[in-house]
């Protein structure tokens, strides 16, 4: 099968076809940029995901990835990323292998189509050309016979009418011999040039058409298989990165495996543990013993005295409680009875307590302390020794700190293990460097070696007082510790652990004396934290302002207050209008005069 036998006649045709081929190669060139274009956005939004569900650093959001499941899906957000390069792989191996070679190799077949036709139309004008020589000639043939017929007939004439003289017969003679000649002349003009445009016609027809259609068909075909060619590397592009996809899919599979619930649940318990034991029972209390009591003289008498010496406690604390501020809660009911108390026996007139449901009603709507607010140290920064925490967790970040701080010392020391080598090497060889020029790191790094370990000691022994502590620490401190961490806010709960006794726990004496002094000490502590501040400064209220929040107060516009705390740099200043009437305001609603002399003052240079 070869088109120049089978289409000799169809130049036309296969100028219309080979076009086409080249129109439906581009288009594949522009359906596979399109897919590039469309892997490179694809992968360029995985990316961007995966990055805008990266744990943001120095945030707590970073602290939740040390549970398994938090890192299972930190490890599908990697996954995803090598997922996307991928993606761009196959963007990448497209365009250098299949746009870039067809674009040019279009081009090549450009060229090569046009110089083919070129040829073809080259033989079809020379064959157009042979065939009007060839009507040319034989127009002027048929011509000349023409002329020769009308002049032998003409000379005939003449020859046979007497009245012509010989003169005219012999020139119609010539006339005719001489037509008769350009006749044989042109017969033999035509006849050369039909036998040269036949054998002109056979090489077209033959041989110059069949190769030049030859060379289309090779060229139609060799499109053919390059558009086949570059549809198997299209497909090769996306299984070479198959295998790598995969293993990222197994990462995201081993990552979801690797998920450990039980580690997780652990983790929280880590994470919030307090320390605390759980509150234990409340003991009963009856208050119809004193009912049951025998009347007599001296049951009467000491009756009298325990009445008095109730009547006395009830004062106390009567006096005692109306100093503290509102909803106050109790102090904290002690976890036993004396151990003088009998069950179901007469109990000391000191036992009686207020009802339970009382009690527990005052547990319910009390609120912080306002000092406990002045113990957040502006804007809730922690303590260094971290004993704002629970027990647990204060133990954990006193570890952590101490670890850290040996990090630091075990670096520092490295380091000036380093400059004592290089000392050396400048003792031995003095055109390396000067030794000297080292004395003051090696100096600066042996004393912070010691600031480091100073600091860890530190540390250290505060952990040793918490984890020496804790164990020690009676039923009855855990049950406070219990009630207050689950009724009130934490604030309020470091506020309780302040007045726990020294060794962590209260105590209540079977003694009336015993237990009046804990009610004093408890009034005492409620006011160790309510000394007031000296003031550092006055200022002017610029503006009204409505202190609804707690810890606020309210000033009116031209009012002059005391100053008692500067602003820390969050945008609050620390006033007083009384002794027992102070709060924060605003800094931008006042206009703060500071006493250069006074403790506490910033100075100004």
């Amino acid at each position: 099968m070869s088109w120049g036998t089978e289409l000799w006649d169809q130049f036309d045709n296969l100028e219309k076809h080979t076009q086409w081929g080249i129109d439906i190669l581009e288009k594949y060139i522009k359906f596979v940029k399109e897919r590039t274009e469309i892997e490179l956005s694809y992968a360029k939004q995985l990316r961007n995901l995966s990055k805008k569900y990266q744990p943001k650093k120095n945030s707590k959001e970073e602290e939740e990835y040390k549970y398994t499941a938090c890192k299972a899906f930190l490890s599908t957000l990697n996954e995803m990323n090598d997922y996307a390069g991928q993606h761009e792989v196959i963007s990448e191996n497209m365009t250098s292998q299949i746009t870039v070679d067809l674009m040019r190799y279009v081009q090549e077949l450009k060229q090569e189509r046009k110089s083919n036709f070129h040829d073809g139309r080259k033989a079809q004008q020379h064959i157009e050309t042979c065939w009007k020589q060839l009507e040319s000639s034989k127009r002027r043939f048929e011509r000349d016979c023409k002329e020769a017929d009308r002049a032998q007939q003409y000379f005939e004439k003449m020859d046979a009418d007497i009245n012509v003289t010989k003169a005219d017969v012999e020139k119609a003679r010539q006339q005719a011999q001489l037509r008769h000649q350009m006749a044989e002349d042109s017969k033999a003009d035509y006849s050369s040039i039909l036998q040269r445009f036949n054998q002109e016609q056979w090489e077209y027809y033959h041989t110059h058409i069949p190769n030049i259609f030859q060379k289309i068909q090779e060229m139609e075909e060799r499109r053919i298989v390059r558009i086949g060619e570059s549809m198997k590397t299209y497909a090769e592009v996306d299984r070479q990165v198959i295998p790598i996809i995969g293993k990222c899919l197994d990462g995201i599979v081993k990552a979801a495996e690797s998920i450990d619930q039980k580690n997780d649940s652990q983790l929280v318990v880590e994470a919030y543990k307090s320390g605390f034991e759980p509150p234990g029972d409340i003991e009963f209390e009856d208050y119809t013993q004193p009912m049951k009591r025998t009347v007599s003289e001296n049951s009467l008498s000491s009756s009298k005295e325990g009445k008095a010496e109730l009547k006395f406690g009830g004062k106390s604390r009567g006096k005692l409680w109306p100093f503290i501020k509102k909803n106050k809660p109790p102090p904290p009911p002690p976890a036993s009875a004396s151990p003088s108390a009998v069950p179901n026996g007469p109990q000391s007139p000191k036992q009686q307590k207020e009802p339970l449901s009382h009690r527990f009603n005052e547990f319910m709507t009390s609120k912080p302390k306002i000092h406990c607010f002045r113990s957040l140290k502006r804007g809730g920064a922690t303590p260094e020794d971290f004993s704002n925490l629970p027990p647990e967790q204060r133990r954990k970040k006193l570890q952590q700190k101490v670890d850290d701080l040996n990090k630091e010392i075990q670096k520092e020391m490295d380091q000036r293990d380093a400059i004592t080598k290089m000392k050396d090497v400048y003792l031995k060889n003095p055109q390396m460097g000067d030794p000297a020029s080292l004395d003051h790191k090696l100096a600066e790094a042996t004393q912070n070696i010691e600031k480091l370990r100073l600091e860890t000691h530190k540390f250290e022994a505060w952990l040793a007082e918490v984890e020496g502590r804790l164990p020690a620490r009676s039923e009855q401190a855990r049950r406070q510790s219990g009630m207050y961490d689950g009724q009130t806010h934490q604030t309020v709960t470091n506020c309780a652990q302040d007045r726990e006794s020294p060794d962590g726990s209260y105590t209540e004496e079977q003694s009336q004396e015993s237990e009046l002094k804990v009610l004093a000490a408890d009034f005492d502590d409620e006011f160790d934290d309510e000394e007031p501040l000296p003031a550092i400064g006055t200022c002017k209220a610029l503006y009204t302002f409505e202190g609804q929040n707690e810890g606020t107060i309210s000033v009116v516009e031209g009012e002059m207050l005391s100053v008692i705390e500067e602003d820390k740099g969050d945008g609050w200043t620390r006033i007083r209008r009384s002794e027992d009437e102070e709060g924060y305001v605003p800094t931008s609603y006042v206009e703060v005069y500071l006493d250069k002399n006074a403790k506490g003052a910033k100075t100004y240079i």
